[in-house]
């Protein structure tokens, strides 16, 4: 197996895990008129109130207008996803060092492993507790199911040029 293709593969998974950490923080910020937006898509009036709708176009409704009245009164809340979406920032910035070195630090990726699964307790419990429906629970679910994907097969990569080193070193 070819040594550069093999790092050439890792980096490009492990680059659009960090661009999707990136994009998953950057879109912190802007939450309000994410779901102004989100709500014309799905056709709900400017002014319609949850209660007159069902589904997700209930939740999103419910969401954007908590999300009004909040930065409405209290406008400090959102400090809160900034600090998300910084967090997001931030953590993308620790896989640098595995896109640089995968041998060398391999046990980013693992702590990445233990954070996506930690995802699934945390919607599981918090969820409930903070009036999240079970359908939204499980989409914040499927990031750490779907964000071990690459992370595992990355792992895959780094024992193999793992191998590959040892065997150029003998």
């Amino acid at each position: 197996m070819n040594p550069e293709a093999t790092l050439r593969r890792y980096r490009l998974v492990l680059g659009l895990f960090i661009l999707g950490l990136v994009l998953s923080g950057v879109t912190a910020f802007p939450l309000l008129h994410e779901l102004e937006l989100l709500g014309r898509i799905l056709g709900i009036p400017a002014d319609a109130g949850p209660s007159s709708l069902s589904g997700l176009q209930f939740w999103i409704a419910t969401v954007r207008d908590g999300l009004r009245a909040t930065y409405a009164s209290y406008p400090w809340l959102a400090y809160g996803t900034d600090w998300l979406a910084f967090g997001h920032i931030t953590i993308a910035l620790f896989f640098i060092g595995p896109w640089r070195e995968p041998v060398a630090n391999a046990w980013v990726l693992k702590v990445g492993l233990v954070a996506c699964a930690g995802i699934l307790p945390l919607a599981l419990i918090c969820g409930p507790l903070r009036g999240i429906p079970i359908y939204w629970r499980l989409i914040d679910c499927s990031f750490g199911i779907f964000g071990c994907l690459p992370l595992l097969y990355c792992l895959r990569l780094t024992a193999t040029l793992r191998s590959l080193d040892s065997a150029n070193r003998a």
